[in-house]
């Protein structure tokens, strides 16, 4: 249990992240909340207001498959072996009391656990704490560690051994958050109880043998659920789930595809990269937000959507002249996006007020002169009139020592 609560812990940062997570992308759709990702369009220009890295993803939890029964022969004869899970014993997960697992009825050994990147097929059955049911799956499918459930689900079941049972107990925070859920339909702030068993885990499919239409479709499920990571705020999980339907849309292709498959998959790496740039905007990471947008219009050169990004990133790192001729290749493009317009006028205003306040810091040290007609009037006056006094007193006192002579000079 110590040893399982250490590796764990180490990865509690970046699962904290998770401010709760709904269950799977289909839900999301089914529930209402998510119109967006109904439409398959990536996100619009118009709900743009204004990561630390990429948060890694999860670790292999347990220490991955048994050794070999040659390895175990060779352990030292003062070493002892790892302690199998104890029914009805409570394993604290991240070691914060926050995520519980404890075994009900064992399984086929450590060797069976899963790893991450496989895909698990589970028996869950999911209730609330008063023991409402809200959830029962005799079959649910995911890719482990992908961020495609819920947080308490991604990290327990990297713990199970196949044939296992668990019971799980969940903070919110692991679960649907703040939030809650419509479908499954789970209440703001609720703690969770969940039965779980492993059936099966089998190893992912090598996208490179894929034919197009199943590559376009995976590509395209975990950009969706980075749309619910990023609706719901939890944006460094969002870059998460872009960055894995990135990588599977950009893979190359051992199989024939057609020219207008290759075009669906190019739509499908554009809007990962843009959607990939506004998540990567709001945790104001705007060198990676940049690249994001370059590599898009890489793609597509007349991309609105990311060159709309792309100026709001320069504008923001104060780049001002290259983002207003951003915006305005993006207005000439769609003359009549009010968002654009208001972005552009923003900026540009801005730009002009910034202009000014460098001119003036420069005339102030440069000792920029006053104005005339202001003091310097003042100034000559004073001296003319300074002047004519002294041309008046040194004529009185020439006349005064010519008549002083004359007087004299008739006494003499």
């Amino acid at each position: 249990t110590s040893f399982l609560s250490l590796t764990v812990f180490s990865r509690m940062e970046t699962v904290e992240a998770a401010d709760g997570l709904e269950n799977a992308s289909s839900s999301a759709r089914r529930s209402g909340q998510t119109s967006l990702l109904d439409s398959g369009e990536d996100f619009e220009v118009v709900d743009e207001e204004d990561f630390d890295e990429e948060p890694p993803p999860l670790e292999d939890v347990g220490g991955g498959m048994e050794k070999s029964s040659d390895e175990t022969a060779k352990r030292s004869p003062h070493e002892e072996p790892e302690a199998p899970a104890q029914l009805d014993e409570w394993l604290d997960v991240l070691g914060n009391g926050q995520l519980k697992k404890k075994v009900t009825a064992p399984g086929k050994g450590r060797a069976s656990r899963p790893q991450k990147g496989q895909n698990v097929r589970i028996h869950l059955k999911a209730s609330l704490v008063d023991g409402t049911l809200v959830e029962d799956q005799p079959n649910f499918s995911f890719t482990l560690g992908d961020s495609d459930v819920i947080q308490a689900l991604d990290l327990t079941v990297q713990l199970m051994e196949m044939g296992e049972k668990a019971l799980i107990q969940s903070d919110p925070k692991y679960a649907y958050g703040d939030r809650g859920s419509l479908e499954p339909r789970v209440p703001p702030n609720a703690q969770l109880s969940l039965e779980v068993e492993l059936l099966e885990a089998t190893d992912a499919p090598d996208v490179e043998l894929l034919p197009p239409a199943e590559k376009i479709a995976l590509a395209s499920r975990k950009r969706e659920r980075g749309n619910v990571h990023y609706q719901r705020g939890d944006y460094a999980f969002a870059v998460n789930s872009y960055s894995i339907a990135l990588q599977i849309a950009e893979s190359s292709s051992k199989v024939d595809i057609r020219p207008e498959e290759e075009d669906e998959l190019l739509d499908v790496r554009v809007k990962c990269l843009n959607n990939m740039a506004a998540s990567q905007l709001k945790l104001d990471h705007y060198d990676a937000a940049l690249k994001s947008c370059v590599s898009a219009l890489e793609h597509q050169p007349d991309n609105i959507k990311a060159l709309f990004r792309m100026g709001k990133v320069l504008s923001l790192k104060g780049e001002y002249t290259e983002a207003i001729q951003t915006l305005r290749k993006a207005l000439k493009l769609d003359p009549s996006n009010k968002t654009i317009h208001a972005e552009l006028s923003k900026l540009v205003k801005k730009h002009s007020e910034q202009r000014g306040a460098e001119q003036a810091m420069y005339k102030k040290m440069l000792g920029n002169p006053s104005s005339p007609g202001a003091t310097p009037k003042p100034q000559a006056k004073s001296s003319w009139g300074l002047s004519w006094k002294w041309l008046f007193g040194a004529t009185a006192v020439a006349i005064g020592g010519v008549a002083l002579s004359v007087v004299i000079a008739a006494r003499n």
